[in-house]
């Protein structure tokens, strides 16, 4: 053993506690928990998990501690401190504010974290733990009292091996208890700390816009307004693919200025968010100067107190580790939509670990939710908020040509195989405009969704093919095509298609292929969207109705014989009398299933966003095509496979190379306003 190894560790600071900009009430129980009845939130944990064990827990329910504690944002004093009025008491059992010690434990170099609280006023700091089934002890208990004092708490980071936090709750005695900051360390062996590579790194941010540029605007000057996250910024790239230009803002030039030179904007082509995050991948591998680069959506808000805390993880990670930001809905802040996801390697499907639903914390907390303490290890994370170390990309490559879908979850994957896993950090975090109003299955998207799953598949799973995705691929054919969704079925098997073809079609198609996919749509009348209400004629027959007796999801056990009879049907059996002339119902989105409308023969059927509706019409003949060509590409697919997989597998180095990707973007881009 070394005299290094002897020497006292080196202790950072990995996370302060911090408190919402301009105390934002909708936004606070992500930092402070008011709910002060311990009896309650254990009532309420032991329900919640029973009622998911029995499958009660459906999607947006939610189990509450009796009604929304008091969110009192006057509490708020500053981005780091906060005052508990006399005689009440307060838990950072948060998601901000808690510290995940079982994701310290598991992926880093870390030995112990340390609380570090400065208090002013008399009362009481509790500090708790939890282990992986949320069970909570108390670990330490402090009076305080007077003037201003100081509590600096060294704890173990041994007992969290598959889940579990730390985090305090104050109780303020017979005055006021303000908390004037806080802050989580972690222990560093010495003989580690003084190794370059764990020394404080910057990073550069890839931001992808298209057409959302009051968005752009808000992220930017989000981070221009930061001091403390701009000096772990070496450049931020703006890849602006839109057909109007981030440059013909009014607000630009602001921000630029105070961005000065950490500001890029680059114009180049639509080629998708693979397309604009590799150009950031691209420039700042180019440059050379960063540790990392951290991919940001366009169409977010940022807690940039989570950038300083994921570069703080991925310096201290055992081995160059990819690691992921969680994503709340800008709309409904409290709400987390997956706490950690996963591509499901038997079918190559993707979703949430456990399956549960969004969570919010405005009803219950941390507290309150006991599957929250187990660690969620992943194998990818959205690109909604990523920071990649640029060794990664070195070594394995920037995204695979996709356009959009599937090239966060191909690149998690692919960094998974050569040894660098993926960590969705808890307290690293945006809000994100949420997919609830949107349904990207059944538009332009559908082709990328196919074709992005299946290469992905190729890359990644069995060298034969895989059963399981084959005959899921088919089944998603035909509830398309039984639910009158032509358009959507018709870009799967275009997808299809280009996939057959080979690797070789994926950059050339980086231009091409979204316009393709829309210009399809003047083809089927279920893609056409018509805004204005009395753009159909008046239903006959069903009446005005969501359909809740025209048919029931088919049971697993009854799916496949559900399946041959709808099939049967749609093939051999005419639509009724006038259901072209008229739709038989007018069906809201929520109620638009594959197995109700696969019941109709007509049915007008609103957008998700409600903005509009398109008529959805049975034809014999386009399902028999669309099937009887289903069956022949699929065929065509599980054959195939064997040669198709060692294409792949071999063009992927090229496909993801800066150089490939250096031709593709073909010419730098002009200059914006001095920045290129």
């Amino acid at each position: 053993m070394s005299a290094a190894d002897h020497r006292d560790p080196v202790w950072r600071e990995v996370a302060r506690v911090v408190l919402p900009h301009e105390a934002d009430p909708e936004a606070l129980p992500l930092y402070v928990d008011f709910t002060d009845d311990l009896t309650a939130i254990a009532a309420v944990a032991a329900e919640e998990e029973a009622r998911w064990t029995r499958g009660a827990e459906m999607p947006g329910t939610a189990v509450s501690t009796g009604g929304p504690a008091a969110v009192h944002g006057e509490y708020v004093l500053s981005r780091r401190s906060f005052r508990v009025l006399a005689t009440q008491r307060v838990s950072f059992a948060s998601y901000f504010n808690a510290f995940p010690a079982s994701y310290w434990r598991r992926w880093s170099i870390a030995t112990a974290v340390r609380l570090d609280l400065t208090l002013a006023g008399a009362g009481t700091v509790l500090v708790y733990r939890s282990n992986a089934r949320g069970i909570r002890q108390v670990v330490h208990t402090e009076r305080v009292g007077g003037g201003q004092s100081a509590l600096s708490l060294e704890l173990p980071l041994s007992p969290f091996g598959d889940g579990g936090w730390y985090w305090f709750d104050l109780v303020a005695g017979n005055q006021d208890l303000e908390l004037v900051q806080g802050a989580w360390s972690v222990a560093v062996p010495a003989d580690l700390a003084g190794r370059p590579e764990r020394a404080p790194g910057t990073a550069s941010l890839a931001i992808t816009t298209f057409n959302r540029e009051s968005f752009c605007i808000d992220t930017l000057r989000t981070l221009a307004a930061d001091p403390d996250v701009r000096e772990l910024i070496d450049t931020i790239y703006v890849a602006d693919q839109g057909t109007s230009r981030l440059s013909a803002h009014p607000d630009l030039a602001e921000v630029a200025e105070q961005l000065g030179d950490q500001l890029e904007v680059i114009e180049q082509d639509n080629l998708g968010g693979s397309g604009g995050f590799s150009r950031g991948m691209l420039e700042t591998l180019r440059a050379g100067r960063s540790r990392y680069v951290l991919v940001l959506d366009d169409d977010v808000n940022v807690e940039t107190e989570g950038i300083r805390r994921s570069l703080a993880f991925a310096d201290l990670a055992r081995v160059p580790t990819i690691v992921g930001g969680h994503m709340f809905n800008m709309y409904d802040r409290p709400t987390l939509h997956a706490f950690g996801e996963q591509v499901r390697m038997h079918d190559f499907t993707w979703g949430p670990i456990d399956r549960r639903p969004p969570v919010n914390f405005a009803l219950s907390g941390l507290r309150s939710r006991p599957w929250l303490h187990r660690r969620m290890d992943v194998n990818y994370n959205g690109w909604w908020m990523s920071l990649i170390p640029t060794a990664v990309l070195a070594e394995v490559g920037l995204s695979i040509p996709a356009f959009l879908k599937w090239d966060d979850a191909e690149f998690g994957l692919r960094a998974g195989e050569a040894g660098h896993p993926t960590v969705s950090m808890p307290g690293v975090a945006v809000w994100h405009v949420p997919w609830t109003d949107k349904d990207d299955s059944v538009d332009w998207q559908a082709y990328f969704h196919q074709r992005n799953r299946l290469v992905t598949a190729l890359l990644h799973g069995p060298a034969v093919a895989p059963k399981r995705l084959v005959a899921d691929s088919v089944g998603i054919d035909l509830m398309h095509a039984s639910a009158m969704q032509y358009y959507a079925a018709s870009l799967r098997l275009r997808a299809l298609e280009d996939v057959l073809s080979g690797p070789g079609h994926l950059h050339p198609s980086l231009r091409t292929a979204a316009p393709q996919a829309r210009s399809l749509s003047s083809q089927f009348s279920d893609s056409r969207i018509e805004p204005d209400p009395d753009a159909f004629p008046p239903p006959r027959g069903l009446g005005y109705t969501p359909l809740p007796m025209v048919g029931k999801r088919p049971g697993v056990k009854k799916l496949v014989p559900w399946l041959v009879t709808t099939a049967v049907r749609q093939t051999l059996l005419k639509p009724r009398p006038g259901a072209s002339e008229a739709p038989q119902a007018y069906v809201a989105k929520m109620d638009a299933n594959w197995w109700r409308l696969a019941q109709v023969d007509s049915a007008v059927v609103s957008t998700a966003d409600g903005a509009g509706a398109s008529w959805h019409r049975r034809d014999r003949d386009t399902f028999r095509t669309l099937m009887a060509r289903s069956a022949r590409l699929h065929r065509e697919l599980a054959r195939e496979w064997p040669r198709l997989a060692g294409e792949y597998r071999a063009a992927r180095a090229e496909l993801t190379s800066p150089e490939a990707w250096e031709k593709t973007f073909s010419v730098d881009e002009p200059s914006v306003d001095g920045r290129r």
